[in-house]
Order: C-alpha cells, then sequence, then structure tokens
C-alpha cells in the first residue's frame, strides 16, 4: 500500500477484494485518515462499486469521488482482477472538482462545452500549482474521439488523461462512478488542482510493418470494419496475419494490431472482436478509406523502465490506464509478473481500459499515465 514514497501529503492506495464484507470498512479507516479532497475507484466485477460509493461518500460528504469498472486493476503489487483499487489524494496538497457529460447517445457537444468552461472558471485558482483533468468515459459507448475533442477545445490549457470504463472482456455493460451517481452511457470529468509537480508517461510497444489495407467498407458509427481491400474484413486480416479465421483470439489481436498513421506518429485501432458477419469490431474510430498498416507487437517490457527513470524525480504515484490488450499480450508472453514487478517499483496504479485518452486522442493498446512527483529538493 503505497503512501507516496513516505512524502506525507502523497496519494495513498488502497486494495480490497471485491467481495470482501468489510472492505468498505477497511477503506475508510485508510482513507479517512489522510482527508482526501477526492478520491477515485476502480475495480471489477461492477456490481462492487455502487456499495462502496454509497459508504464512502457518506462517511466522508465533503469528498469528491470518481472512478469506472474495470477490464482488471493495477494495485500496489501490480495487475490483479476482482479488486477495487482506491487511491486517496490529500486535501493538504490536491482540489478536485468533477462534471458529468451526459447524453452520450445524441453527443450534445455545445451543452458539453458550456458546462466544462463553466466548471472550469468556477474551480480557477492559483496558476502557480498543477493543474489536470482525468476523464472517465463508457468503453462500450464508443463516444471518445468525441468527448476528447470536446474537451480540448473547451480547455485547451489543460493536460487531460483518462481511460475507458471497462467490464472484464465481457463488453456488456460498464459503470461510471460521479459522487452519489453510479451510471452507465455518460462520461465523468475531474479537474484537479495540486501543490506537488506531475509529469505524464505514455508507453506503447508496437512498430508498422510493410503491410497495409484499406478500408473500403464499415459502419463508423459502431466502429466496425466490413470490408478490408474489399474482402470481408475477418477474412483479410486473418490472411494478412497467417492466423486462420476461425482461430482468431483476442491475443491476436492484441499481438497484431491495425495502426493508424497520424503526422510522423502510428496509433492502434485496435480489434475487439470479430463480427457474426465476418467484419471486425474495433475500439477506436474508423471510416471507409481509411489506410491501415498491421502492427508488430515487440518486447513488451523493454523500454519501460527506462520511460519512468527519464522522469526527474522518482514517482510518488503513477495513476496508470493501461489497455486490456496490453495485458493480454503479456499474459501470452509470459510476462505479467515481470510488468507488474515495474508497476510495484514505479508506485503505479490504476486499471486496464477499452482505450486511453491523452493529447486530445483517443488510442488503444497504450500505456497512459500521470505521474505525481514529490516537490524539487525532496529526498
Amino acid at each position: 500500500m503505497p503512501d507516496g514514497a513516505g512524502y506525507p501529503y502523497g496519494p495513498l492506495t488502497v486494495q480490497i477484494d471485491a467481495g470482501d464484507p468489510a472492505g468498505a470498512q477497511h477503506l475508510l479507516d485508510q482513507l479517512g485518515a489522510i482527508d482526501p479532497a477526492l478520491v477515485i475507484l476502480f475495480g471489477s466485477p461492477r456490481e462492487a462499486l455502487a456499495p462502496l460509493a454509497a459508504a464512502l461518500r457518506q462517511a466522508l460528504p465533503d469528498c469528491r469521488l470518481a472512478g469506472c469498472s474495470s477490464a482488471g486493476e493495477i494495485g500496489p503489487q501490480g495487475y490483479c482482477n476482482g479488486k477495487v483499487v482506491a487511491i486517496g489524494f490529500p486535501r493538504a496538497t490536491f482540489r478536485a472538482e468533477i462534471e458529468v457529460l451526459r447524453d452520450l447517445a445524441h453527443i450534445p457537444v455545445s451543452q458539453w462545452m458550456a458546462q466544462l468552461r463553466r466548471r472550469h472558471a468556477d474551480f480557477a485558482g492559483d496558476r502557480d500549482r498543477a493543474q489536470f483533468g482525468l476523464l472517465f468515459s463508457d468503453g462500450l459507448a464508443g463516444k471518445e474521439e468525441v468527448l476528447t475533442a470536446t474537451i480540448e477545445a473547451a480547455l485547451p490549457a489543460m493536460p487531460v488523461l483518462g481511460g475507458s470504463a471497462g467490464d472484464a472482456l465481457e463488453f456488456t455493460r460498464t459503470c461510471l462512478i460521479a459522487d452519489d451517481e453510479v451510471a452507465s452511457d455518460i462520461a465523468v470529468f475531474v479537474m484537479v488542482e495540486t501543490v506537488l509537480p506531475v509529469s505524464e508517461v505514455t508507453f506503447a510497444h508496437f512498430s508498422p510493418t510493410q503491410t497495409r489495407a484499406v478500408v473500403t467498407a464499415a459502419i463508423p458509427e459502431q466502429r466496425i470494419i466490413l470490408e478490408l481491400n474489399a474482402e470481408p474484413a475477418a477474412e483479410e486480416y486473418a490472411r494478412l496475419t497467417g492466423i486462420p479465421e476461425a482461430a482468431l483470439t483476442p491475443t491476436d489481436f492484441a499481438r497484431h494490431p491495425l495502426l493508424l498513421r497520424m503526422g510522423r506518429r502510428h496509433h492502434v485501432r485496435a480489434i475487439r472482436a470479430r463480427t457474426d458477419c465476418g467484419g471486425l469490431s474495433l475500439m477506436s474510430a474508423i471510416d471507409v478509406g481509411t489506410v491501415l498498416t498491421l502492427g508488430r507487437a515487440e518486447d513488451l517490457t523493454h523500454g519501460f523502465a527506462g520511460a519512468m527513470e527519464a522522469l526527474p524525480r522518482r514517482p510518488l504515484m503513477v495513476l496508470g490506464f493501461d489497455c486490456i490488450l496490453r495485458r493480454l499480450a503479456l499474459e501470452r508472453a509470459g510476462l505479467l509478473d515481470a510488468m507488474s514487478d515495474l508497476f510495484a517499483r514505479y508506485n503505479i496504479v490504476g486499471f486496464n481500459t477499452y482505450g486511453e485518452q491523452h493529447s486530445a486522442m483517443h488510442v488503444n493498446q497504450t500505456f497512459v499515465g500521470l505521474a505525481v512527483l514529490p516537490p524539487p529538493g525532496s529526498p
């Protein structure tokens, strides 16, 4: 249970079993001691979150509460399942506000922008302090691209990171937490201010191959590719990867992602599943005419420690959003324990997502983290 690597006002992480009847009291005993301004909850199964959220709100009425269901958790010792991870941000060093963006199906962008600007104006604080935003969105609503674009347009000066709520690998229903509310089909935006330095960390483990494919038929609003290179999408993908179509699994999709080039960088357009009609259901936006490159997974752990060591100081805590497909690939490669050890070494906690958000983009198969650092000159 890392407590900011000895720094008294760093974030505190507490992990409990999702089914533990004494879990709520354990959270309260630990988190109540730091007088939190904000508590974030991640966990599975989703049914475990509502009673915990209610207990926290009742006992800590002045504390803001946010979070979501997950496809897996990252606790103080690394990857885990069937847990609830709670992260408390002490009032002595943090301040937070929450805005709920509703009606994702109809995308009321103007309303969202007005909400965000109004809330930020009320939230405005000390310009010498760091501010950042955290976005938790329904990972089954498929609206991450418009949400990130809207937030960037409304609050261009605020760095924003986030993750899409998961539901293990069921893809049935997710839930989001915003104070007293636990619901689906919403996005929760958290504005945070702190006296502590913060820094963004991202890491991906893929590289482009020379194999390309054009999306020749699709259902963009559902993120479904119907055809690649004028052939049924799953059939053509199987041919390009050399894997029999009937044998394709989520792990294969994780090992051979589809990449979209934007500027000088490639970003994953991860495959969620093969559809009944032979298409490919994606976890990010897609459209007809898009040129995709077949990706190749590289060493999943190589370079990760280097990315963390590049931070100016050892982090008190890193809030991590890690794609579930990365975790599946690590499991397939036998590297799950190695990555868990790295997470524990650098105080990384968070959850496995259905997608990650950073730099006004929605991406997949990427680790996105926000490092909270000790003040300069700290031992």
